[in-house]
């Protein structure tokens, strides 16, 4: 589906296919994590998705999929994960949560899809933010990256970690082992919702992930990306 779309796009630009990139992300941050791999000599990167939202739009691993990597996609609305199931057969998709225990929770399923979130106090926040509401509410079923890593990997972390899960990016970053098991990047949204461009970055979970072995490669404002030192610092 992706290399389709991928062809549709080329019809309509003339140029080169070396002369121009595709992005899926929000803000390109596709394009900067495959650059970081191929600097650094991984050419199929393998990936977990948390809070994968759609197989193409706003996704952040489309474009690694589209060169063969494969990985493990963690949705939990289950309007959004059928598309999953249709278009990225050749990964592992997961329609739960993560959070740091295994429970069944409510999932607050946005007007907006994309602000769709496990955290309560985060639906008041949007509220405050414009014309958002809960839409409905589902059961989800809300397991460890641990439990996924034992499960589906064998205990080894995917080369990339990429978290949308607005409202518990921090709790799902703090449940990881980094001295034993952790990805070589990661990418995360580190700034508060705001439609006045009022964010608020989260200073502190940029500085928990640096002081676990990362250095902040790149920051688009409404994400960050951290590269393990001992991967890029020779």
């Amino acid at each position: 589906m992706i290399k389709k779309i991928t062809n549709k796009l080329l019809k309509t630009i003339k140029r080169k296919p070396e002369e121009y990139k595709i992005s899926f992300s929000q803000c390109g941050e596709d394009l900067i994590i495959k650059y970081i791999f191929d600097v650094i000599g991984i050419t199929n990167p393998s990936y977990m998705d948390i809070g994968a939202h759609h197989p193409t739009y706003l996704n952040n691993t489309a474009l690694l999929h589209s060169i063969g990597s494969t990985g493990i996609n963690i949705e939990p609305d289950p309007v959004l994960f059928k598309e999953f199931t249709q278009k990225r057969t050749k990964d592992i998709n997961l329609n739960i949560g993560i959070g740091d225990k295994e429970v069944e929770i409510d999932f607050y399923v946005m007007n907006d899809p994309t602000l769709s979130t496990f955290s309560e106090r985060e639906t008041e926040n949007y509220k405050k933010e414009g014309n958002y509401f809960v839409s409905r509410i589902e059961k989800v079923k809300v397991k460890t990256v641990k439990n996924i890593l034992e499960q589906y990997t064998k205990n080894k972390f995917p080369d990339l970690l990429t978290i949308d899960a607005e409202g518990i990016d921090e709790i799902v970053l703090k449940s990881i082992d980094f001295n034993k098991n952790f990805p070589i990047i990661i990418c995360t949204e580190t700034i508060s919702f705001s439609n006045s461009g009022n964010g608020t970055k989260n200073i502190e979970l940029i500085e928990f992930i640096k002081t676990n072995g990362y250095m902040l490669y790149a920051d688009t404002y409404i994400n960050s990306i951290f590269v393990r030192k001992e991967h890029w610092i020779k």
